[in-house]
């Protein structure tokens, strides 16, 4: 292996940021459960991810109840995410056979690693999907914010100004609240499965707009964390890329499986809950999901259907079985540039079905993304974020107004306790934790309470 290349034995840790001993540790036996499952478990128990239950997938605030929410999508992308990883775990072991006599890593590990980071994969999202982390964004570039940035840095601006989700979600994981113990850590996670978690590993500048690479498009932490992942990167062995003073690395090979399972699943089930809705035509959408399967004519005779909507369940499941299988051999053929850093890009997009998966995107965003109905609460959201975070700056940064003083009150005291030592960047970044954390549905009935819209229930 070339001396440029990281190497599994370095990626697959069950380190994690712990103050306890192994030798206090519970359910050390991990024939019954290992240290990837154990991560599975806590994102699942956290109340972050029970959130995501009333956060938005495709259709914000859905009345029907088939629609995917947040939480429905990352359950369904883990599930995906560790097929793919065992696929892929079976063949590196026999690859590489050193990971189960030295490290004692199994078939399953490789799942469980995948699937937690899926689980956890939109944890950090704030409300009304991906334009939530626009409103974000928007706000903190408009001219009400600026008195509030001043004592930035260009890099604290630049996690505002284009707010990520990611980073979001990476905090989540990692970041203990002063207020709520004394234990840093977070979830205290392995730093495999934060690794694998985090499919964007730079800070937010250097920018690369226009860049081929799909790792760069994004960043993946807020500069709160940037030693802690720092930190991570190196005890992995990921490759670093940048100038010295730049936190990017190439990433975690296990992320590019995450990202894939994610690709999958907002493909084929956004798509299916389109076809539901009546927002796609039944016989054009149904004809797309065919081309996928490709199935000889004898096949399809074979099979009868009284309910179209119980042919799409069908069509789903086989389609998403044949792109794991075919997204696990992608990636074991370019297991080498992946340990190397040479290969940057979705290995979705080596599929043979590449360009059907395309023309379903398209009709996806042109009748789902871009319906009526969605753009107009999304229009909405973007009042809502932006109006609650200049209340809450106001609130925190100009403390002498009564009313701003009342509206201190209504956030929650760990977003509001912090050293006297934190910086003004610290203090918004409590702030966004809370915004972002609302559901769609408390995020809009706070923002109705404080503007006078709708007044509170008196008990």
């Amino acid at each position: 292996m070339p001396h440029s290349s990281t190497t599994w034995e370095r990626l697959i840790s069950k380190k994690r940021y712990e103050s306890v001993s192994d030798s206090e540790k519970y359910g050390t036996d991990e024939s019954v459960r290992g240290e990837f499952q154990r991560d599975y478990d806590r994102i699942v128990f956290s109340s972050a991810f029970r959130r995501l239950q009333n956060k938005t997938q495709v259709m914000p605030m859905p009345e029907s109840d088939f629609v995917h929410t947040r939480l429905t999508h990352s359950l369904e992308a883990s599930v995906v995410g560790r097929s793919l990883g065992r696929i892929v775990g079976k063949s590196i072991l026999e690859r590489h056979p050193q990971l189960a006599q030295d490290k004692h890593i199994q078939e399953a590990d490789f799942g469980d690693i995948v699937a937690a980071a899926c689980l956890a994969h939109d944890i950090g999202n704030p409300p009304f999907g991906h334009s939530g982390e626009d409103a974000i964004s928007a706000y903190f570039l408009s001219e009400a914010a600026q008195p509030f940035l001043e004592n930035l840095s260009d890099a604290e601006k630049e996690d505002l100004h284009r707010y990520e989700g990611n980073a979001a979600g990476f905090r989540v994981l990692t970041y203990t609240y002063p207020a709520h113990c004394n234990m840093p850590g977070g979830l205290s996670l392995t730093y495999t499965t934060l690794a694998t978690f985090t499919k964007y590993p730079k800070e937010s500048l250097p920018a690369r707009p226009g860049t081929k690479n799909t790792s760069e498009k994004k960043y993946g932490f807020f500069q709160t964390e940037r030693k802690w992942f720092s930190t991570i990167a190196t005890e992995l062995g990921l490759l670093p890329k940048g100038g010295e003073q730049e936190v990017i690395f190439h990433r975690h090979p296990l992320a590019f499986l995450v990202e894939a399972a994610d690709d999958i699943c907002y493909r084929i089930i956004d798509f299916e809950d389109g076809l539901k809705l009546g927002l796609v035509p039944q016989e054009q959408g149904m004809e797309l999901l065919r081309q996928i399967l490709n199935d000889a004519p004898d096949r399809v005779s074979r099979l009868s259907f009284y309910d179209w909507r119980e042919e799409i369940g069908f069509l789903r499941a086989r389609i998403i079985g044949k792109l794991i299988n075919e997204t696990a051999a992608i990636f074991l053929q370019h297991e080498q540039e992946i340990l190397a850093g040479t290969y940057d890009k979705p290995l979705i997009n080596e599929l043979e079905c590449k360009p059907v998966l395309d023309k379903i995107s398209k009709l996806s965003i042109d009748l789902i993304y871009n319906n009526k109905p969605v753009l107009e609460i999304e229009a909405a959201g973007f009042e809502v974020l932006g109006g609650l975070l200049d209340a809450c700056m106001k609130a925190v940064f100009r403390p002498e107004s009564k009313h701003h003083r009342k509206l201190a009150a209504l956030i929650p005291t760990h977003y509001l306790q912090l050293p006297e030592t934190a910086t003004d960047y610290e203090r918004i970044i409590h702030l966004t934790d809370y915004v972002t954390s609302l559901t769609d549905q408390a995020a809009l009935g706070l923002y109705r309470k404080i503007k006078g819209i709708e007044l509170p229930r008196m008990y």
